[in-house]
């Protein structure tokens, strides 16, 4: 079976554990906004201000720019001085910098059409278009901290500071739940006090990295300079790349288009079930996918091409680990999750009913989204941008088709669906590729490491099917109640699925490639 190196698996599994604080920090988040905001006007008006900057934030940023950037990046770092490093590093600072600051005042300024653009059912209802224009203007700043955040980031991770990075997210939510609690209420629309913690807490974010940048003498001394070799490079493999790994994100802002058509709460009710969708994706999908990129990078730099493919074969093996289970805890247990985590204050059982309908459809795609992140980032690595975004296209149109034809006979849920059918259409068009063009080379015992994983889920789905009762049940009791028999049923079905597992004959040391395969 295939196995990775212990410095593969000690990256991952810092980046895994820091991201799983920053997630459940995320949770108490959605956790007290719920109980203050619930799923009301106020709540989809919000959610629609804040993912339009986020949406850019991990379009461009997280997007196209790391997945451009890093490679380049790992390349001036593996052959090239530290001295030249330092001069591209500045020159894309100051570049990226004034990109950022334009398109925020452009943002700013244009927030109504942007608003009429990504959510044109608000202008239906006066006060939900009227609030989100307000709350965007807010957020937009937002995107400029972030995105240089998320620039500082990647040259953390490319000197393997991963733990920096994935930590970082903690204090957006950190300011969230403050600005809820005591900055919401000293405004006549409280929603609007938490707009203006998330613009606190990008530049919060920020400023928490610069000290680790400092420490690698690496803090960016902005310079723009557009004729830089190295960022010109990075700006010709960022333009095909927005259409790539970044095609989930279009696609959710896909769905709040959509969503802005249906009744009240539904841009709400998809913004809880995909809060929970994140926290897999999250976890394991992006902290693997974040690791993995650099190594790619450096096994292409180096022509090593049979430590790139154990490297993809690996990460693939370890998402469908981890993506295929929480798949079926999300789709059999959607309505407890639900409640547990959000029936409070104004969030009653009606939502959880509503919201437990998208999660279910969302279920679907977490192993594909998971998928899609691993299948892209063998592409970047490789510099071959045109793939993932021809497949990018598909995926998109398929979404809008999906969308259109599931939204009239099943609503929000119609819309989470079509979400995860397209990304399971862009795994399989990804997937096709990279074995076409030879970047990837499955190892033996793929069909038994299938087997395996098949039974022990059909396992997991039965006892989570049978430990959880009806959805109802969670609803009326109370919140002692709900904590508990989730926590039992999350903990047992953990222990019976890896027990499955072993039995099956999965061993630890399967999860281990030989050092000599290793970087």
């Amino acid at each position: 079976m295939f196995l990775m190196g212990k410095s593969l698996f000690k990256s991952t599994s810092v980046v895994i554990s820091m991201t799983m604080i920053s997630r459940v920090f995320g949770f108490i988040r959605d956790m007290v906004t719920s109980y203050y905001f619930g799923a009301t006007a106020q709540f989809d008006a919000f959610s629609v201000a804040f993912r339009i900057p986020n949406f850019m934030r991990r379009l461009f940023a997280e997007g196209s720019f790391s997945q451009a950037f890093v490679p380049v990046l790992s390349e001036y770092h593996k052959q090239k001085s530290q001295e030249e490093s330092k001069q591209f590093i500045h020159a894309m600072a100051g570049t990226l910098g004034v990109a950022l600051l334009v398109i925020t005042l452009l943002g700013i300024i244009g927030a109504p059409w942007v608003v009429r653009l990504f959510a044109p059912g608000f202008q239906a209802s006066g006060d939900r278009f009227d609030l989100a224009v307000t709350m965007l203007r807010i957020n937009f700043p937002y995107l400029f901290f972030i995105s240089m955040t998320a620039f500082s980031g990647a040259i953390l991770n490319t000197h393997n500071r991963f733990w920096v990075a994935a930590l970082t997210p903690v204090f957006l939510n950190l300011v969230m739940i403050g600005s809820a609690i005591w900055l919401s209420p000293q405004f006549a629309k409280p929603i609007i006090g938490l707009a203006w913690g998330v613009c606190i807490a990008g530049l919060i974010q920020l400023a928490f990295q610069w000290p680790f940048l400092r420490q690698l003498q690496l803090l960016p001394k902005p310079k723009i300079n557009f004729r830089d070799p190295g960022v010109r490079r990075v700006l010709k493999l960022m333009v095909p790349a927005l259409f790539g790994v970044s095609v989930g994100q279009v696609n959710l802002l896909i769905d709040t288009l959509f969503a802005s058509f249906l009744m009240i709460g539904s841009v709400s009710w998809l913004y809880y079930s995909d809060r929970l969708m994140e926290f897999p994706l999250g976890v394991f999908g992006v902290a693997i996918s974040t690791v993995i990129l650099p190594h790619l990078s450096r096994h292409h730099a180096s022509q090593s091409e049979q430590s790139f493919s154990l490297t993809i074969d690996w990460a693939l093996r370890a998402v469908l680990l981890v993506g295929i289970p929480a798949g079926v805890v999300m789709a059999v247990i959607s309505g407890p999750l639900i409640s547990t985590l959000f029936q409070y204050g104004h969030f009653d059982g009606y939502a959880v009913m509503m919201a437990s309908k998208s999660l279910t459809a969302f279920a679907i795609g977490i192993t594909p989204f998971m998928l899609v992140k691993i299948l892209a980032a063998g592409f970047y690595a490789k510099q071959d941008m045109r793939t993932p975004v021809r497949v990018g296209i598909i995926a998109m149109v398929s979404n809008m088709l999906f969308n259109a034809l599931l939204i009239l006979p099943l609503a929000h849920a119609g819309i989470a669906l079509a979400t995860s059918l397209s990304a399971l259409l862009n795994t399989s068009f990804l997937f096709y590729f990279l074995r076409q063009r030879g970047y990837y080379h499955p190892r033996d015992g793929w069909r038994l490491f299938a087997t395996r994983l098949v039974i022990a889920n059909l396992v997991l789905g039965m006892w989570l099917w049978i430990s959880t009762g009806t959805v109802q049940t969670w609803i009326t009791h109370d919140a002692w109640w709900r904590y508990s028999h989730l926590a039992f049923v999350l903990i047992s079905s953990v222990m019976i699925y890896f027990a499955t597992l072993w039995m099956s004959g999965v061993r630890v040391h399967h999860l281990m490639i030989p050092q000599q395969q290793s970087t």
